[in-house]
């Protein structure tokens, strides 16, 4: 008796199938074959539907499905696919608990969670659909996608197979080894290891602490190049172990921003900023047309571009720095020495009396820092100053001095005394004929910039809620 049942169940499934490549061939498209244990027909809403039950398998084409059951709805060219879902076409497998598969169409589609691997990388999310003509995956919500190099997360990929692009977007974020960029969304193409980013922006590097921000960038992986082209900001934090308090703590920062940025993190570990570069960092400013920062020789370097354009500017508390070129030398990430050449100018404001300014002058400066603070300068190639006197800290005239290199010493960020060498020559102009004129004491080329950058000019709160947001917990390294 046994042997009748299916014996009949395999006539009415072969009947089946007979009827079903009738049906499509009619409709011109590829004969759906279904098989399974147990085959049921009866009609829904007035549509002839058929239930395939226990080992079903689906086959249109090249495309092959495996479940525990189906549903087929005939005028449609539909089927539901329930339980242990596996869709192979090729080297591409998929796999859900339950979904759907539409035939005219050659497409799958599932909302209860769906895996896709294709041997080069695995895609997951809460709903996704594939297009079997097309070779395209359209996922949303939790979206995931992993390969050998990197992870990608978002809320929507579209993920085309043969060309090995994806376009994600909403909450994008891509990790690969120590860089992590997040962005509104992004086009990642796998064979040529490169990502092209769009607004919100943030590239971050675990290992040194910086972060870029941005609303275009291109992220070339296989090159180690990154090129933020709109709206660039670099921050790194300088952070040091507290044993006292046993946690990590920030000690500086180094803010960067500019019209156009580039990062090459081969051996050079370079970042170049042009275009109304503006830095910060600690009691430092700058503003300037083009500024290198070689993180690995702990230098930063600012040039004058052209004859017509404005000159370099350094800002540290009250003194103010120009010159046709400004190199800033560190060591440990603090400031060590500061060298400005051609046209250099040192220019220190009295806190307590704004218009009497110390100027010093020459073909080059060199300024000396302890612990972030200056501490000395060196003036080399006639060598120009004025500088105002004190006697117990009320005005006492001035010193016009002049020589082929002069030394200045520095306390409190103020001029504390000048040492002249090589053919030296001093005039002094006693209080009485200095107060009220001190425009009158002003060096050829002398002139103070009012446009020094502010933080709140740089990063926005969007920015730091941001950075605060997606910044992880600092712990205790050895």
């Amino acid at each position: 008796m046994l042997q009748i049942q299916h014996r009949l169940i395999n006539k009415i499934a072969f009947l089946f199938l007979i009827y079903l490549g009738t049906a499509a061939a009619q409709s011109g498209n590829e004969p759906i074959l279904i098989i399974g244990n147990e085959l049921i027909g009866r009609v829904e809403n007035g549509q002839s539907v058929r239930e395939v039950n226990g080992n079903v398998v689906l086959k249109q084409g090249n495309v092959t499905i495996n479940c525990d059951r189906a549903i087929q709805y005939l005028a449609q060219n539909n089927a539901r696919l329930i339980g242990n879902v596996i869709v192979h076409q090729d080297t591409l497998t998929i796999k859900t608990p339950e979904g759907y598969y539409y035939g005219n169409d050659k497409r799958a589609y599932s909302n209860r969670g769906v895996e896709l691997n294709d041997k080069k990388v695995i895609l997951t999310a809460s709903e996704g659909e594939y297009f079997f003509k097309l070779h395209k995956a359209d996922f949303n919500t939790n979206v995931k996608l992993y390969d050998t190099a990197s992870t990608l997360t978002s809320q929507k990929l579209i993920y085309y197979r043969f060309e090995n692009k994806a376009i994600a977007s909403k909450s994008v974020k891509i990790v690969e080894s120590e860089n992590t960029i997040y962005a509104d969304s992004l086009i990642h193409l796998r064979n040529e290891k490169t990502s092209f980013c769009f607004s919100n922006i943030l590239l971050r590097n675990s290992k040194d602490g910086m972060n870029i921000f941005g609303e275009h960038l291109e992220d070339y992986r296989a090159k180690n190049y990154s090129l933020i082209d709109k709206a660039p900001l670099l921050i790194q934090f300088d952070t040091s172990y507290n044993a006292a308090k046993d946690s990590i703590i920030r000690i500086d920062t180094l803010t960067i921003k500019s019209n156009r940025m580039e990062a090459f993190r081969d051996s050079t570990n370079l970042f170049l900023a042009t275009g109304d570069v503006k830095i910060i960092r600690s009691d430092f400013s700058s503003l300037n047309d083009i500024t290198k920062y070689s993180k690995n020789l702990e230098l930063i370097e600012t040039w004058k571009v052209s004859d017509s354009a404005r000159i370099p500017t350094l800002w540290y508390s009250l003194n103010q720095m120009t010159g046709d070129s400004i190199r800033i030398l560190l060591k440990d990430n603090r400031i060590q020495k500061t060298i400005v050449k051609l046209n250099a100018m040192l220019i220190s404001q009295n806190e307590k009396y704004q218009k009497r300014m110390d100027q010093i002058s020459g073909s080059s400066i060199t300024l000396f820092f302890n612990d972030n603070k200056l501490v000395s300068s060196d003036i080399a190639g006639n060598a120009l100053s004025y500088y105002y006197l004190y006697d117990d800290g009320e005005p006492n005239g001035i010193i016009k001095a002049s020589a082929r290199e002069l030394r200045t010493f520095f306390e409190e960020k103020q001029v504390s005394d000048v040492k002249l060498y090589g053919d030296p020559k001093s005039e002094f102009h006693p209080e009485a004929l200095v107060k009220g004129k001190e425009n009158q004491f002003i060096l050829p080329g002398m002139k103070l910039y009012t446009d020094k950058p502010i933080m709140s000019d740089l990063i926005s709160a969007k920015q730091i809620a941001f950075l605060n947001r997606t910044t992880p917990n600092p712990k205790k390294t050895k």
